[in-house]
């Protein structure tokens, strides 16, 4: 993956060889934002490997079909599967990046989808037909969350009572920060419980 600025930040941290976890962000949420960049560093506490996907959304996207959405999430997400040549075991996403949760339930990989878009029907199908642990953090005040496809799939869900899609609540940053915490804590427990 190319460095996403001139000035070189790494989108690598390295880990356990045999344990990558990508990290897949959201349309204006890069892996820099707080959920993601605490993701990260769970996942390194953890001794993951940690590849952070920074990709350049086209200017013309609105336009694409939510089938043409998918189609270029998948394709960006599996270039980043197939370059870790079978080592990828987990893939950390927000919002835009569930539309891959197809690509985690094909291969078996484990997941962490924060805010996943559950209204697109390609996303709830593909999370029931998830075999590996997979965990669904979203907010009650989430349009793109439906609480009731949350609780009927059997994996691990956590839904902030009034929280919107990028976790936070309306008008509190101190209980935005505490609902920050909260996601990471399970974000935490989720990654330990993968194993090594």
């Amino acid at each position: 993956m190319p460095d996403p600025s001139p000035f070189a930040m790494p989108t690598r941290f390295d880990g356990a060889p045999d344990r990558v976890a990508v990290v897949v962000p959201g349309v204006g949420y890069s892996p820099a934002r707080p959920l993601l960049h605490f993701a990260r560093g769970v996942l390194l506490q953890h001794g993951w490997t940690v590849q952070e996907l920074w990709w350049q959304i086209p200017d013309d996207f609105s336009q694409f079909t939510v089938d043409g959405r998918i189609a270029w999430v998948e394709r960006q997400v599996t270039q980043a599967i197939d370059a870790e040549a079978g080592a990828c075991r987990l893939l950390v996403g927000k919002s835009l990046g569930s539309l891959a949760c197809g690509i985690a339930a094909e291969r078996n990989i484990a997941a962490a989808w924060l805010t996943p878009v559950l209204t697109i029907d390609h996303v709830a199908r593909a999370l029931q037909r998830a075999q590996a642990p997979t965990l669904l953090i979203g907010g009650s005040a989430d349009k793109l969350w439906d609480s009731r496809i949350a609780e009927s799939l059997r994996h691990d869900v956590l839904e902030v009572p009034s929280a919107d899609h990028a976790l936070e609540l309306a008008d509190d940053a101190t209980g935005s920060v505490d609902v920050l915490r909260q996601v990471v804590s399970r974000l935490d427990r989720f990654i330990g419980s993968l194993g090594h």
